[in-house]
């Protein structure tokens, strides 16, 4: 299985805890990193994005397979 990747600028929608949201790629992370207080363990053979929602504006880390391109 082929792993999803997306690009800065994507626009993509995941499931949340509110629901449903959609956003859009800013970077992709491929170093660990602390967003918001919560750390992030993402690395070049695991790497995450990090997305900002179109409703909050709210920044968050999503690991690839949670995301789908909108």
């Amino acid at each position: 299985m082929a792993e999803k990747t997306f690009k800065a600028g994507d626009k993509v929608q995941w499931d949340s805890s509110g629901g449903h949201s959609v956003g859009k790629v800013e970077k992709k992370l491929t170093s660990p990193m602390q967003i918001k207080g919560h750390k992030v363990a993402a690395s070049k053979d695991n790497p995450e994005y990090l997305v900002k929602s179109a409703k909050s504006g709210k920044e968050a880390a999503h690991k690839p397979g949670e995301l789908k391109k909108a």
